[in-house]
């Protein structure tokens, strides 16, 4: 995937400012529906109340009049310019009918806008707006211009209908429009302030993983004083580590090759060495065989650090090529490869027969005898007190892994030495270590899923602890 690419995946209609702006619409339009069911309600009973106070005012003037000056034409022009079809008060108990109309098929339908509680008024819009026959309503409400208990009018509901539709429409079209205005400014402000830092900061950091070494690449600090000026901040800064990292990474390799090629040269110089003393065996001359031992000890020694450091000098281990061992056979010939025999310092193998593990053998090998071959050293090199120098090995599963016990009897690991014992050219206590063995096992050990640790170490000797993970029970 491209940096382009990417970057165009971030704008319209997409990314995240076009998302807000549907998100800011779609939350004001829920908003304004919310308020819809009031304002009808709202809408519908002031309607009705204008059409009651029209007719009380026509009633009114009806009244006033000398008796017969109202023709009944005059009374239906009255009726028709109120909106309603029938007029009555009511007082002290007594209904009087003021303007009267034609007699209806069927009974109008009464709203009594005296005592309606609030569900009432917000069923009664959807009512009036409910597919049907068009109504006639009775309308019950106190009087305004006169003394009663009551004024009552009947009107038709499809002017009501038709009012209240067109005050929908209305609400609706003006709702579509606010959402739309206020999600276009949610979206500007939010692009301004927001998405374009973040869309900057993102293809800083893509442009930086591209050519890390690119000076354009890296981000360069707005100076703002908010959430994004500390990420931009930290961006910068990360960038800055991480390219003297590479830097740093990029000189460390060049010369980890240079050494890997001056030791293999120097291995090969120390080869010949080593046959040139051979050779120098066979002279006669007293004062070379006495110096001999001393010399080939030290070329064994210069060898065995070439080899390390050039072992561990790679870049990486190879992964491991499971298959399964006996934990049993690996160890055995794990110690006679690291020098454990009955004359010497022993190996005690307290594993079953049949117990197996999934392991790369070439690996399980380089660890034990690395482990071994410490414990037989530091066995040596201080050997306890009327005892011979041992070491057992035992196994426990469970949880999903083997616990590969290494335990000697040896002098233990002295507590300087505990806080570095995994870290290369540092954990050796022998002079002549190059402090390599423990970390390469634990290196070997980790890329198996497990690991390998110090379980112990006191005057009675030191127990290693190594896990290995996927385990395989011990065969039928």
């Amino acid at each position: 995937m491209t940096v382009g690419a990417t970057h165009r995946r971030l704008r319209w209609p997409g990314g995240l400012s076009a998302r807000l702006l549907g998100l800011t619409a779609l939350f004001v339009m829920f908003a304004e529906l919310m308020i819809l069911a009031p304002s009808l309600a709202s809408f519908h009973e002031n309607w009705l109340i204008v059409r009651t106070r029209l007719a009380e005012e026509a009633s009114v003037a009806v009244e006033l009049a000398p008796p017969g000056a109202i023709p009944q034409r005059k009374t239906a022009e009255l009726l028709e310019g109120a909106g309603v079809v029938t007029v009555a008060v009511s007082s002290k108990g007594m209904r009087r009918l003021l303007l009267t109309a034609p007699r209806m098929e069927k009974a109008p339908t009464l709203v009594d806008l005296r005592n309606r509680n609030f569900l009432d008024r917000l069923a009664a819009p959807f009512e009036t707006l409910t597919p049907g026959e068009p109504r006639m309503l009775r309308i019950v409400a106190k009087p305004q211009f006169r003394d009663g208990d009551f004024v009552e009018i009947v009107t038709p509901e499809a002017p009501l209908r038709t009012d209240l539709i067109t005050y929908l429409e209305s609400i609706l079209i003006s709702s579509v429009f606010i959402s739309l205005v206020a999600g276009l400014l949610v979206y500007l402000s939010l692009n301004a302030f927001l998405v374009r830092p973040m869309r900057r900061i993102t293809l800083s950091m893509e442009r930086f993983r591209a050519k890390p070494e690119d000076p354009a690449a890296r981000l360069k600090p707005s100076g703002r004083h908010d959430e994004i000026g500390r990420a931009e901040a930290e961006l910068a800064r990360m960038q800055e580590d991480l390219l003297a990292a590479l830097h740093s990474r990029a000189r460390l390799a060049a010369l980890g090759e240079a050494v890997a090629k001056i030791n293999h040269d120097l291995r090969n110089m120390l080869t010949s060495a080593q046959f040139a003393s051979e050779r120098l065996a066979t002279s006669g001359d007293p004062k070379v065989a006495q110096a001999l031992p001393r010399l080939e000890r030290a070329l064994d020694r210069a060898v065995r650090l070439a080899e390390g450091v050039l072992a561990y000098g790679k870049s990486e281990e190879a992964a491991p090529e499971r298959s399964p061992v006996s934990l049993a056979d690996a160890a055995a010939e794990a110690g006679e490869d690291a020098g454990l025999d009955e004359e010497g310092v022993s190996l005690m193998i307290d594993l079953a027969t049949d117990l197996t593990v999934q392991a790369d053998p070439d690996q399980l090998h380089r660890i034990l005898v690395n482990l071994f071959r410490n414990a037989r050293q530091a066995i040596e090199a201080n050997p306890p007190a009327g005892r011979r120098g041992l070491i057992a090995v035992s196994a426990a599963q469970g949880e999903g892994q083997t616990l590969i016990r290494i335990a000697d009897n040896g002098p233990g690991l002295p507590e300087r030495a505990r806080t570095r014992l995994f870290q290369a050219f540092s954990g050796s206590q022998r002079p002549d270590g190059a402090g390599l063995g423990l970390a390469i096992a634990r290196e070997l050990a980790r890329g198996h899923g497990g690991d390998l640790t110090l379980a112990r170490s006191d005057e009675d000797g030191a127990i290693f602890e190594l896990s290995l993970p996927d385990l395989v029970s011990e065969t039928q």
